[in-house]
């Protein structure tokens, strides 16, 4: 039975790295799943409030990071909040409309047609700020990752 409900935790793990790229996936909400599964089918004896806090800390720093990823990467390269949620749609948006590329070209094409559309900025400045969208991106994508994996680890220090 435990080799299940570690099969179970495992795959949910996964799903949520599979979220980094992949917004639409609620990464932090598949992680804490791996957990309340190991909690129900295993104990939750390893799992204190010290551990429930700390992990809270990590959810905190991880919309924190993906938010600011964002902001500084579109407003490093002179974009503005139209730019910033052009990027966010085109996030959601590009990967069903281009799979697999659409996860960075949706951003960039976001954040570029909401400066030519909003601010009237030429289209050199505007795909410069889409290209500030897509560092944004990835800087936040390896971020979460390493967020995510301390995550991870923290869980199995406890109930190794």
């Amino acid at each position: 039975m435990e080799t299940v409900v570690w099969g179970i935790v495992i795959l949910l793990f996964i799903v949520a790295f599979v979220g980094i790229v992949f917004p639409v996936i609620p990464s932090v909400l598949f992680i804490f799943a791996g957990f309340l599964a190991y909690g129900f089918f295993v104990s939750f004896e390893p799992f204190n409030w010290f551990f429930w806090v700390v992990q809270g800390m990590f959810t905190l720093l991880l919309f924190g990071a993906d938010y600011a990823a964002n902001i500084i990467g579109i407003k490093k390269y002179g974009g503005s909040k139209a730019a910033v949620w052009g990027s966010t749609i085109g996030l959601l948006v590009g990967p069903f409309v281009i799979p697999f590329l659409g996860i960075l070209i949706g951003p960039f094409i976001g954040a570029v047609a909401a400066e030519l559309i909003v601010h009237r900025k030429g289209l050199t400045e505007s795909a410069k700020i889409g290209f500030g969208s897509v560092v944004g991106f990835i800087s936040g994508a390896v971020a979460k990752t390493i967020i995510q994996a301390a995550m991870v680890i923290y869980f199995l220090i406890m109930v190794l």
